[in-house]
């Protein structure tokens, strides 16, 4: 594992993380359908409302620059992360859910051309991010700027994201089929909001 601790809020951000119990080892599927050793359990960190609040003002001082009008997150995971950020920034918050298995703007009304920051906890393949923002921006909102607490991503995924994030980790991630986690018989554990993928 490799970690980029480029500023103290990196630093801030991991010790965090290891006082809530928010980085896990073990044998886990994500979202993607990928199973590693590791997996970032941002819910554990936000429990903390401290822990939150400090994540959400480094994440704005990054989003700041872009200007949105309002900040934009995929519940369940972006739900405490993307408020925190729009109370520093102090602008609006709203979030898509999945109805019918599609990402969609439920409880609140398009806003129309409105500039928008999105904000996630944890970005593995960004699948669930950029659903988020595409329904949004195919109704005519700017996706302005993207931002989260961790990024996961495997070296070479959307290198053309320009995403901000407070600290960068890189796990092994394993096809089912390639996993040694799973010939050694660990038993896999299915964390996270998203249903498994298809």
């Amino acid at each position: 594992m490799t970690r980029s601790r480029e500023n103290d809020a990196a630093e801030k951000i991991l010790e965090m993380m290891a006082a809530s119990g928010a980085h896990l080892t073990g044998h886990f599927k994500l979202t993607s359908g990928l199973h590693s050793d590791n997996y970032m359990q941002c819910a554990l960190l936000l429990r903390y409302p401290k822990y939150a609040a400090y994540a959400g003002v480094e994440l704005a001082k990054l989003l700041a620059p872009h200007k949105p009008d309002f900040i934009l997150s995929p519940a369940l995971g972006g739900l405490i992360i993307g408020h925190e950020v729009a109370r520093a920034l102090d602008v609006p918050f709203l979030f898509t859910e999945r109805v019918d298995g599609e990402m969609r703007l439920k409880r609140f009304p398009h806003p129309g051309s409105l500039r928008f920051a999105l904000v996630e906890d944890v970005c593995t393949t960004g699948k669930s991010s950029r659903e988020a923002a595409m329904a949004l921006a195919d109704g005519g909102a700017v996706w302005a700027a993207s931002g989260c607490i961790v990024d996961r991503r495997a070296k070479g995924c959307l290198p053309e994201w320009d995403l901000k994030s407070l600290v960068k980790v890189c796990f092994a991630n394993y096809r089912p089929e390639e996993c040694p986690l799973c010939k050694v018989g660990l038993p896999l554990v299915k964390p996270g909001s998203r249903p498994d993928a298809k």
